[in-house]
């Protein structure tokens, strides 16, 4: 797959089917993930890798209740608060794989190179037919002592980027982009403001969430 075509076809899938992809899918995914730039060439990240369905339904419950007591954010956000009471919603989509990129807690920009691994690591699913979505809802509580003691995280380092990968079975619609914001600075200086836009209705979980612009 070209590049473009994979940085455009990327989308945020939250519908998965029950096959799990091989684990020589999965190191390859890792492999493209681990060449991403990291500071000073550090490469201090720890990807744990979890298929085991008890667990990643563990993950989905244990996380969900966390989240109700220990998020204030979410006291303005009924549509929030409904998702996480409900019985039915599984907080990782029913995804069969999880990939949980950690990092040592103290590192200098560690978080940035967990970051640039996990837009790899999804790209590259995107170019292996895979769907993959990153759980943001997830990290505050597999940093917790209860989630890390879960997913057996080594007591220095932290969680930056739960992503959940597998066979999507639905493509989620594109999310449109506005332009962006860019200063130009040459010659003479000139400022790109980009476009304001509204809230568009994306289908799917989530929807109502997402803004024009917004990533997904």
């Amino acid at each position: 797959m070209d590049l473009q075509d994979a940085i455009c076809g990327r989308r945020a899938a939250r519908h998965y089917k029950s096959e799990t992809p091989t684990e020589g899918m999965l190191r390859q995914l890792i492999e493209a993930a681990v060449w991403a730039p990291s500071a000073m060439n550090g490469q201090q990240w720890h990807f744990t890798v979890i298929t085991r369905r008890e667990r990643l339904d563990q993950i989905s419950s244990q996380a969900k209740a966390w989240i109700r007591e220990n998020e204030p954010w979410l006291a303005d956000n009924e549509e929030m608060r409904s998702l996480l009471r409900d019985p039915d919603f599984h907080l990782l989509h029913h995804a069969p794989v999880l990939v949980v990129i950690s990092a040592p807690a103290g590192g200098k920009w560690t978080a940035e190179g967990c970051a640039v691994a996990a837009q790899n690591l999804m790209l590259a699913a995107t170019g292996q037919g895979l769907g993959s979505c990153w759980i943001g809802l997830a990290q505050d509580w597999l940093n917790s002592p209860q989630g890390r003691e879960l997913i057996e995280l080594p007591s220095d380092e932290r969680v930056i980027a739960p992503i959940v990968v597998g066979y999507a079975s639905e493509k989620p619609a594109m999310v449109p982009r506005r332009a962006p914001k860019i200063t130009w600075m040459g010659e003479a200086t000139f400022r790109e403001e980009g476009e304001r836009s509204e809230a568009v209705p994306v289908p799917g979980l989530f929807g109502g969430l997402v803004r024009a612009g917004q990533v997904n």
